[in-house]
């Protein structure tokens, strides 16, 4: 049997093979249209029963399905698997965008919506319907039949338009490698990082040193590396991924442009203004205007902040470490040595601190805390022999949810961090499905007998990506389209995530993390004290630059001409003058690869981030009113806002936990911003 077929279980990771992809995909779409047929045939009114739930059952087998052939591309990227993936890719986002275009689905859950019965159906269920009626009119449903073809035959292209731009980030990041003879060219590097180092170099059976551009190498290197030429050479590379610096095959500049001229032709077909209309029509924001009035006052809060910082960075740059002029490829490093001159340690100092097995204990032993919940590893099949599979359960030993663990930077791993849904939790004529996750970093690997070592930037990661799989995990939902991340505003489903990253600063939370790598001891008060004075260090650099992105992006979706002769890097410009304090050189080419915006869901959204944030911060002030560690605000947490996932507005969720509507103080004040 075709592995991906088999929903009898947990996916059958080792099994599947690219040949498997093609056969199955074809076999499910082709029967999700033929139940899609007979489902609209009839002339009886529709019941939530006879309509409603068959479609969910498809939808959830082609999901399960589709979701097992998209995270291995991901994660064990392949030339076979790649083609595979791109044959499908163009089928099932036909299938979904002809869906959303389908005028007898889109009459039969008019019917529903219209039905007597539809006022006591559960609020769950009636926020299904009214989100399929919504997205029907997103989809091009009521469009003319020449309209609706173009808008269809748009959705294809753009699906296939964001893959090859994540694709070709992924083979410039890859690409490109430094190989080092001596160790001193890498002074500075702590002893960990060279170890990395040479173990990378050795996979490729050479001698002396590696660095690359994925995380793990790049971020320390340009850190910590005493060699300001090495840093401008890595800096180089990274920041000219996929653009007319490289390879023309990865080249995403004209992808760019394409993919900026096809939403805002899709936006007019809708009727819309512009692209960031369509975007904001699913997330709490009102509208452009809304979300750029938010930026700009939050900009102006910060700037203050972050010219301060700046000023501050360049005097001590000059002045201790000689440097005339900070460039672009200065920064992290200086950053980390006026860290050092003013708080008196630095990330490798706290790193040793943060083993893994540490960690994943103390952010378990958080979860039981806070929501009386016992995480246990347990057996299953995975992708690659790193990764682990672990089972969360209710203190009656109710299995509640599973997820899997993939921690390491690999070459054939698409970089950053994130959460995917295997399963999702809905209710099915046999029972209960448990909801399953994929919880994806890319930290470094342990090296030798050595144990993988975290800096606290990681832990604040892994905490982020453990809170979207809490909110995945946690639902209490039984309706597909509203359980866990499912229906939830775009803008506010950071909420989980950056609400967890609040516990990495709590005392009671953080030495339950620790333990020295060679001694054991667990993290001293001291310094402790001195991470939590050095929080707030740069925040304002910080948080303008997530600005200039969030700004970039809106600007980008609204008022921006694809077919005009400006270029995005016009548009760049221009909002890095308004609002940024560090400009980097002419030949920097963030755009190309920018994938949350160009590859991902972010699109007309990035702002996201930032407005989350202030969710989060705001819910977070709760606990530190009630006590950080209070089971009774934990159960408050998970019963408004993980359990209830899309089933009501992101807002009434807030409102139902907190009491009142957000505020933005707590996010100033813990910013320092205030």
């Amino acid at each position: 049997m075709n592995p991906l077929l088999d929903f009898s279980g947990l996916p059958r990771f080792g099994d599947i093979e690219p040949r498997h992809v093609a056969p199955a995909i074809d076999s499910l779409l082709a029967q999700n249209r033929a139940l899609l047929a007979d489902l609209t045939s009839g002339a009886e009114r529709p019941t939530w029963e006879t309509f409603a739930a068959p479609l969910e059952e498809a939808n959830d087998a082609l999901s399960r399905a589709w979701s097992q052939v998209s995270h291995l591309n991901a994660v064990m990227n392949s030339p076979e698997l790649r083609e595979a993936y791109n044959a499908a890719l163009p089928k099932i986002t036909q299938y979904y965008a002809a869906w959303s275009q389908d005028l007898g689905l889109y009459e039969r859950f008019r019917s529903l919506r219209e039905s007597p019965d539809f006022a006591q159906a559960s609020a769950a269920r009636r926020r299904v319907v009214d989100n399929e009626l919504r997205d029907f009119r997103l989809g091009g449903a009521q469009l003319p039949p020449e309209e609706k073809a173009r808008f269809l035959a748009i959705q294809e292209e753009l699906a296939s338009l964001s893959a090859r731009f994540e694709e070709n980030v992924l083979d410039a990041t890859n690409a490109f490698a430094v190989y080092l003879d001596q160790q001193h060219a890498l002074a500075g590097l702590p002893a960990d990082l060279l170890a990395a180092a040479r173990e990378s170099a050795r996979e490729d059976g050479r001698e002396g040193f590696k660095l690359t551009l994925r995380a793990p190498s790049y971020v320390p290197a340009m850190q910590y590396a005493d060699d300001r030429a090495l840093r401008e050479t890595l800096y180089r590379a990274f920041v000219t991924r996929a653009s007319e610096f490289g390879q023309a095959a990865w080249d995403n500049t004209a992808l760019i442009r394409s993919i900026l001229r096809l939403r805002q032709e899709a936006a007019h077909l809708l009727g819309f203004g512009d692209y960031a209309e369509v975007s904001l029509a699913t997330k709490m924001a009102e509208s452009p205007a809304h979300v750029l009035a938010f930026l700009n006052d939050l900009g102006e809060r910060a700037k203050p902040a972050a010219a301060r910082d700046f000023q501050e960075l360049t005097e001590f740059a000059r002045t201790e470490l000689g440097l005339v002029r900070v460039e672009a490829w200065d920064i992290a490093y200086a950053s980390e040595k006026l860290r050092l001159a003013r708080y008196a340690f630095s990330e490798q100092e706290v790193k040793q601190y943060f083993p893994e097995a540490r960690v994943l204990a103390g952010l378990f032993g958080l979860v039981q805390r806070l929501y009386g919940l016992t995480i246990r590893r347990t057996d299953a099949r995975v992708w690659h022999p790193d990764v682990r599979f672990f089972e969360i359960r209710d203190r009656d030993e109710t299995l509640i949810g599973q997820f899997y663990l993939d921690l390491y930077a690999r070459a054939n791993k698409r970089g950053g961090a994130w959460m995917d849904d295997a399963l999702t939790r809905r209710r099915k004529i046999s029972g209960m499905q448990t909801p399953v996750a994929y919880l994806t970093c890319n930290f470094s690997r342990p090296v030798g007998d050595k144990p993988a070592l975290f800096t606290h930037d990681e832990v604040l990661t892994l905490f982020h990506e453990f809170g979207h799989g809490l909110h995945h995990l946690l639902t209490r939902m039984e309706e597909r389209g509203v359980s866990g991340i499912h229906g939830v505003e775009w803008d506010a489903v950071e909420l989980p995530s950056q609400f967890m990253e609040n516990f990495c600063w709590e005392w009671d939370v953080l030495r339950e993390l620790t333990s020295h790598a060679e001694t054991g001891e667990r993290l001293p008060r001291a310094l402790f004290d001195k991470m939590t004075a050095a929080k707030n260090f740069q925040s304002g650099m910080q948080t303008v630059r997530q600005i200039e992105f969030a700004l970039f992006d809106m600007r980008l979706h609204t008022d921006f001409d694809p077919h005009g002769p400006a270029s995005v890097l016009d548009v760049l410009a221009a909002v890095r003058a308004r609002i940024a304090v560090v400009l980097p050189p002419p030949y920097n080419r963030f755009p190309n690869s920018f994938s949350h915006i160009f590859a991902g869901g972010y699109a007309a959204g990035y702002y996201s981030y930032k407005w989350a944030e202030v969710l989060s911060a705001d819910a977070f002030s709760l606990f530190e009113e009630n006590g950080v560690l209070s089971e009774e605000i934990g159960h408050r947490f998970w019963r408004e806002i993980l359990a209830m996932g899309g089933a009501r507005p992101a807002m009434e969720s807030f409102i139902a936990f907190r009491g009142r509507k957000p505020s933005l103080d707590a996010l100033l004040r813990h910013s320092g911003l205030r």
